[in-house]
């Protein structure tokens, strides 16, 4: 069977690489509360070929305010910032703008921060002392939906990976509010009393923390639930 012309020009063309698709620039609002940062990095996204600056923003309640106004497509996004951080800004903006994607652009590199900012919904983790070719690669992969980690941001994922889960991870809600009883140093029969339950219900509720907490009794429970915070 015979191709027709039409057909054996498209299967002998080239494919396009994504730059080649892309038809507009890459749209990119700015987050930091460093005024000098900010100036920075609008210079550096209005000299680089098909990226566009849109936007920028001084903390995270004006990022989430202004997103919709400027309609982004990648957000650089300072994490520690007063009024809101950036992670709280990054949940917010993906929640309300799923198309907007997030790089973390931020000079800390601790595993809190990296796991908060990627649970958060960003993209990327970046340090500020990213050179200028590697952010432009970064935003470019961001508006494409591929991640890019810094080492540092990286190393601490992995690191994570590696340690042991915190204590207390696998506690329902009740349980928790069982242990916060227990931390108040209420016995079983007032924990029942407290929860309206009954006391073999109570004695199940407390030997079952024991058990996840991995201790053997009330005392080494309050202690671990005190030393990890997990109650309020």
């Amino acid at each position: 069977m015979t191709q027709s012309r039409a057909e054996q020009e498209a299967t002998t063309a080239p494919r396009q690489t994504d730059s080649e698709t892309q038809t507009r620039p890459i749209r990119v609002m700015i987050v930091d509360d460093h005024p000098m940062v900010r100036r920075g990095l609008a210079a550096f996204l209005k000299v680089s070929n098909g990226l566009q600056f849109v936007g920028e923003a001084a903390d995270g309640q004006e990022a989430v305010h202004l997103c919709a106004q400027f309609q982004p497509d990648v957000v650089l996004m300072d994490l520690v910032m007063p009024a809101m951080s950036g992670a709280t800004a990054t949940r917010a903006i993906r929640a309300r703008c799923p198309q907007v994607q997030v790089i973390a652009l931020t000079s800390f590199q601790e595993k809190e921060l990296v796991h908060e900012a990627l649970e958060a919904g960003a993209i990327s983790y970046l340090l500020k002392n990213i050179t200028a070719d590697e952010l432009a690669g970064a935003i470019r992969a961001a508006w494409s939906g591929r991640s890019t980690l810094a080492p540092e941001a990286m190393q601490a994922l992995v690191q994570a990976a590696n340690q042991e889960p915190i204590p207390g991870f696998d506690l329902t809600a009740r349980e928790r509010e069982v242990l916060a009883l227990m931390v108040q140093g209420l016995s079983n029969p007032d924990i029942a009393e407290r929860l309206i339950v009954t006391r073999s219900t109570a004695k199940a509720h407390v030997s079952s923390i024991l058990s996840k907490l991995g201790v053997t009794n009330r005392a080494e429970a309050i202690s671990l639930a005190l030393r990890h915070h997990l109650v309020s």
